[in-house]
């Protein structure tokens, strides 16, 4: 295993280990943002948001928003391993937030640690943000408008390993369900 794959995978392993339901990101943020700072970038912080561009940034380019999420939803009580163990079975880290959206932010990480220097003919954002799971105000909304021009973005989300090109809308419901407990991306 490379160096940098054992690094990020005990950067995820991290990141499951504490609790970072909406709302209550704050100490997997403070975390992230150590990562980026002992590497060298300057991060840049907006309540739980951390943002960071490349250093081979130049107006002219188009920007390339890179952006996951750091918070879960409270694990239910059907739920069968430790939610904060961070144990590898099966040679899967199994963890909440491992799939939903903990690999996702670890890889984006690492993709911009590989690129932010590279000379790219374009820009990069590295956007690593709060309260997705409940469309929380102090989330993307709070930080975009904080960013420069994005001409196009990758969005870590677990999608069963399909490219998904956009999101038509969103619509909450607020209601009781009876049944089994489940999460979106569930297989059923």
């Amino acid at each position: 295993m490379s160096p940098m794959t054992t690094e990020a995978i005990e950067l995820l392993r991290s990141m499951i280990r504490i609790t970072s339901f909406s709302k209550e990101e704050d100490a997997v943020a403070d975390l992230i943002e150590s990562f980026l700072s002992k590497k060298g970038l300057k991060p840049q912080r907006v309540k739980n948001n951390i943002f960071v561009r490349s250093a081979s940034w130049d107006d002219n380019n188009p920007t390339c928003l890179l952006n996951s999420h750091i918070d879960t939803v409270k694990p239910s009580q059907s739920y069968t391993y430790d939610p904060f163990g961070a144990v590898v079975e099966e040679d899967k880290l199994v963890g909440l937030g491992s799939n939903d959206a903990g690999a996702s932010v670890v890889s984006l990480i690492t993709t911009f640690l590989q690129l932010h220097q590279a000379g790219l003919p374009f820009n990069l954002i590295l956007l690593i943000s709060a309260e997705e799971e409940i469309s929380g105000k102090n989330g993307v909304e709070l930080v975009l408008p904080m960013l420069d021009r994005l001409d196009f973005g990758i969005v870590g989300e677990p999608t069963n390993k399909q490219i998904c090109r956009a999101e038509k809308g969103l619509m909450v419901l607020d209601g009781k369900a009876l049944g089994e407990s489940g999460h979106a991306a569930r297989d059923v």
